[in-house]
């Protein structure tokens, strides 16, 4: 796991070919938007979210974001106990985002 800087998080994904942008916040919280393309599996839904990352591709390389950057943290050492070798955090989460925003 690597835990980035806003800046250096977007300059990463957008660089990257084989990124997966993961939002681990829950339903309530995505009002607020979302990273475009992000899919969302929210890390409080316990053996539900082990299920769903799970089954995920875990030659990808996954860009994590949460409100504030802690439980994206965990959702990254959780990925990386589980064998993803390629989590990175964005520090501050979406709360200091600076990038695009979707509403959907």
């Amino acid at each position: 796991m690597a835990d980035l800087a806003q800046e250096q998080w977007q300059k990463e994904l957008l660089a990257d070919s084989n990124a997966v942008i993961l939002d681990v916040r829950t339903e309530e919280e995505l009002e607020e938007g979302r990273i475009p393309n992000a899919i969302n599996i929210d890390i409080y839904q316990g053996q539900e979210f082990i299920d769903q990352i799970e089954a995920l591709d875990k030659s990808k390389n996954y860009y994590v974001y949460c409100r504030s950057g802690g439980r994206s943290a965990q959702a990254c050492a959780i990925m990386n106990q589980l064998g993803y070798t390629n989590t990175f955090n964005l520090l501050g989460g979406f709360c200091e985002w600076q990038g695009d925003v979707s509403n959907n």
